[in-house]
């Protein structure tokens, strides 16, 4: 009995301490959404202090007034999204230049890892180990560590200032193959010995038993590798240069870091519309990332 009561009072602690957690972690997202139904005023009120913090000779000044956060509009408002989504077609433009971006780079990373992917999971000789292993190498390297490499490869196939500098390294990426190699090594080989009793080929395993049974992994990697990209910053600031590439090509992961401090309700109206598809694609697939992780992780 007080063995159950002790097990019932730790169950209730983990719950209030996650829980903690969790609106810690989702407060932030919160506060953009809400400041940006905020007017002008209102945001200046809350934030004059924070914003006003840099003097005109960019040196920092000491902040005597104190920064409020609101979580609720004293009157909503629409006006930030209206200049976002119809006075000022730059944002949204940046926005479909993130979209430009990622998208190919997700399903063509897709795409190379389940042909790479398969190739590691069925065969096994040390030549492919000596890949495999040379991809969780580049893998564990920062990114910061490979742009260099890229850039100059870049250049010497005259692709600066395009997005192919941007999407081509971001197809050939590591991260997949070696997540969906370690989910293809779990599939049992019974099934592949029963596909070639039938006369299948190899074409026909992996796509009719290795891709479906990977349903799951797929998505998740899906997802993450979207997510990852979506968010870029480094690469496009460093592989596009060029004044008007920078205009026309820059995602809005990085234009949100260029809105200035007097604009900085149209930044939170901004943020949000770019959260929307990130938040979205989470919602649908929570079951499936949460599934395809652990498919990767466990060893059958």
């Amino acid at each position: 009995m007080i063995s159950s009561r002790k097990k019932r009072i730790f169950n209730i602690m983990i719950s209030v301490f996650v829980g903690l957690v969790a609106v810690l972690f989702i407060l932030p997202t919160v506060l953009t959404i809400a400041n940006s139904f905020m007017t002008a005023n209102e945001i200046s009120a809350n934030y004059g202090a924070m914003m006003g913090n840099m003097s005109g000779e960019g040196k920092k000044v000491f902040i005597s007034e104190n920064v409020n956060l609101k979580f609720i509009p004293d009157k909503a408002t629409f006006s930030q999204y209206k200049s976002v989504l119809f006075k000022n077609p730059e944002y949204l433009f940046k926005f479909w230049n993130s979209v430009i971006l990622t998208v190919p780079i997700t399903l063509f990373q897709i795409a190379v890892a389940i042909l790479t992917s398969y190739g590691f999971s069925r065969y096994n000789n040390k030549v492919k180990n000596l890949i495999f292993f040379a991809y969780i190498i580049l893998m564990l390297m920062p990114y910061q560590v490979t742009l260099v490499p890229n850039y100059l490869v870049a250049k010497s196939f005259d692709i600066l200032d395009t997005r192919w500098a941007i999407i081509l390294p971001g197809i050939f990426s590591p991260f997949s193959v070696f997540l969906l190699t370690k989910v293809m090594r779990r599939i049992p080989v019974s099934y592949v010995e029963a596909a070639k009793l039938d006369g299948a080929n190899e074409w026909q395993i992996m796509t009719q038993i290795y891709v479906p049974m990977c349903k799951s992994a797929l998505i998740s990697i899906g997802m993450l590798v979207f997510i990852d990209y979506w968010n870029m910053v480094e690469q496009p600031m460093i592989l596009i240069t060029d004044p008007d590439a920078v205009s026309a090509l820059h995602p809005l992961s990085v234009f949100l870091s260029q809105i200035n401090s007097g604009d900085i309700g149209l930044a939170f109206a901004v943020g949000t519309v770019y959260m929307i598809p990130t938040i979205l694609m989470f919602l649908y697939g929570e079951d499936y990332l949460v599934e395809g992780i652990t498919a990767g992780g466990i060893k059958g």
